[in-house]
């Protein structure tokens, strides 16, 4: 079985098990793992939109089945090479995406995403593997 870190907006889909079956199809068989970003976006959003009791317990209880990827130091370099490689190219990348990319890059793991165009020059460039539709 292996590792596929699900970009946070695939996660939001599996959680409200809404994913395309495309991609729900090849995330069969997979270990699926996410980041820190995933953790702090979703977080956020529940407080945004007030969240009841029950919806914080599911998704808490969704997310004790994930495994979330450990920071390490080389994540932070990871992050902030490829940032100053695709500045002179015009590329500004956002700094979630970024993260979640350079989590992916040091673990050497692909990332299951349903927005590919926001992580086309991290897989050109940086070498990231990615799942998507």
């Amino acid at each position: 079985m292996s590792l596929v870190v699900l970009d946070t907006d695939v996660a939001s889909f599996s959680f409200r098990q809404r994913l395309p079956g495309t991609l729900s199809a090849r995330l069969v068989g997979q270990t699926r793992c996410v980041t820190f970003v995933t953790v702090g976006e979703p977080t956020k959003w529940t407080h945004l939109r007030s969240w009841g009791p029950q919806r914080l317990a599911d998704l808490a209880s969704w997310m004790r089945h994930l495994t979330v990827l450990p920071h390490r130091r080389a994540v932070t370099v990871t992050w902030g090479q490829p940032q100053a490689r695709a500045q002179p190219r015009g590329r500004l990348r956002p700094v979630n995406d970024s993260w979640i990319a350079a989590c992916c890059i040091v673990h050497g793991l692909p990332l299951a995403t349903l927005n590919d165009k926001d992580f086309a020059d991290f897989a050109e460039h940086e070498g990231l593997s990615l799942l998507s539709r």
